[in-house]
């Protein structure tokens, strides 16, 4: 209780749940304003979303996930255990009223509603990964294009036609179209089925496991504390405090909370007037060598498989699957992801995989993530980034501590109230 008290109307202690990505940039960005903070986790850290996603810090592809070609896609592929978007038959209720939703939102409105919404997001996330890496966060952040490979120019131009919709809306985004030959010369893991790609240029990537480890060091050299295998059981209100206590009995106390929980934000955050459904999107993940080293990373979009060099390696991530957050890994998703990309990569050693890992991505039904305060003034949430939580991680984090320490809304966070 040490650090319970404020400091005129700002917080002097915060308690963040979840060591991810954005909870761990939440408390970072709060010690730069001289916040106390205590982190605590039900795992280790970045043993989540944060750990084996595929590490693209990609503005320029940071296309919501509620796109009306989704629902079409979705619908053919709905229970295929083949497709790269898989819902399992099972009779849960809540997936399937989460589904429905979500379905709602996939219309041109609101698609275009949630890419105006990240446009500042997106503006502003690689200079919040600066300012970590020029302050103590040493895992470096790399400057490369990222190349979609396609078959033809049909299915290319599908991919173009969203990136202008993300352009008249006001997201920047520098893009070249390429011939087979052209990519094949720069990325000599094509096969000769790949005919036509687009390079997007300004993308960064980064080993997202060792950033946010090395992020999670930065907190503790700086005077955090990070507990963790502290499972939050309750989060609860005082006259002078909030008080978080896990299913063992443990506690921590602090003048406000964050709950950045990712995708098990419900189990907390209905408490606190947070009901837009957020569901974990399961992505897959592995780490295979190649034959020759992988300069930049690669988009194979008809496939939904991504490509990230990775510790000498290539990181091969891919899928979306409605699931528990907490179910194990399914073998068979990895063997469609490797079915999948296999004709279109060449010089991979498939059967040398190492790191096979599945994490849990929370999704919105509204494809606008969760950034702010709740109905009591001292509870705040920041997740449901889906997709791009590692790219919009660090931002996040500086604007949540910008409005949990000033008690003022950035305009950057009004489309993603939490209580919306």
């Amino acid at each position: 209780m040490e650090h319970i008290g404020r400091i005129g109307d700002s917080p002097r202690s915060v308690v963040v749940v979840g060591a991810g990505i954005v909870g761990l940039s939440t408390a970072w960005f709060l010690q730069e304003r001289g916040v106390a903070v205590t982190v605590v986790d039900r795992a280790r850290g970045a043993a989540g979303a944060s750990w084996g996603n595929a590490g693209w810090i990609s503005p320029g592809l940071a296309i919501p996930l509620n796109e009306p070609g989704t629902l079409r896609y979705g619908l053919r592929s709905l229970l295929d255990r083949t497709a790269p978007l898989h819902v399992p038959a099972s009779p849960d209720p809540r997936l399937w009223a989460f589904l429905a939703k979500f379905a709602a939102h996939c219309t041109d409105r609101s698609w275009a509603r949630a890419v105006r919404a990240n446009l500042p997001l997106n503006e502003e996330c690689v200079e919040a990964f600066d300012v970590l890496t020029a302050n103590g966060v040493d895992a470096p952040t790399v400057e490369a294009p990222i190349t979609a490979a396609f078959e033809n120019a049909a299915q290319a131009g599908s991919l173009v036609r969203e990136l202008e919709r993300l352009i008249d809306a006001g997201q920047h985004v520098d893009y070249t179209t390429l011939d087979g030959d052209d990519l094949r010369e720069q990325i000599p893991q094509l096969t000769s089925r790949i005919g036509a790609g687009i390079r997007l240029d300004g993308q960064r990537y980064v080993d997202p496991g060792r950033f946010t480890e090395s992020l999670a060091r930065s907190v503790v050299q700086r005077g955090g504390t990070i507990r963790h295998r502290f499972d939050v059981g309750s989060v609860r209100r005082h006259r002078h405090a909030l008080t978080v206590r896990s299913a063992t009995g443990q506690t921590v106390s602090a003048n406000a909370v964050v709950l950045a929980t990712g995708a098990w934000l419900p189990r907390l955050g209905k408490q606190w007037g947070v009901t837009v459904p957020v569901r974990a999107g399961r992505g897959y993940s592995f780490t295979v060598p190649t034959g020759q080293p992988v300069a930049a990373p690669i988009y194979l979009p008809e496939v939904r498989v991504a490509c990230t060099p990775c510790r000498g390696g290539l990181r091969v991530a891919g899928t979306m699957e409605f699931r528990a957050p907490d179910a194990a890994l399914d073998p068979a998703r990895i063997d469609v992801i490797i079915e999948s990309a296999r004709p279109l990569l060449t010089g991979v050693c498939w059967d040398a995989r190492t790191d096979e890992w599945v994490g849990p991505r929370p999704v919105t039904s509204d494809g606008r993530p969760l950034i702010g305060a709740t109905d009591d003034p001292g509870v705040f949430i920041a997740g449901g980034h889906g997709m791009w939580g590692l790219t919009h991680g660090p931002i996040t984090g500086r604007l949540l501590a910008e409005q949990i320490t000033t008690g003022k809304q950035p305009e950057a966070l009004r489309e993603f109230a939490p209580t919306r």
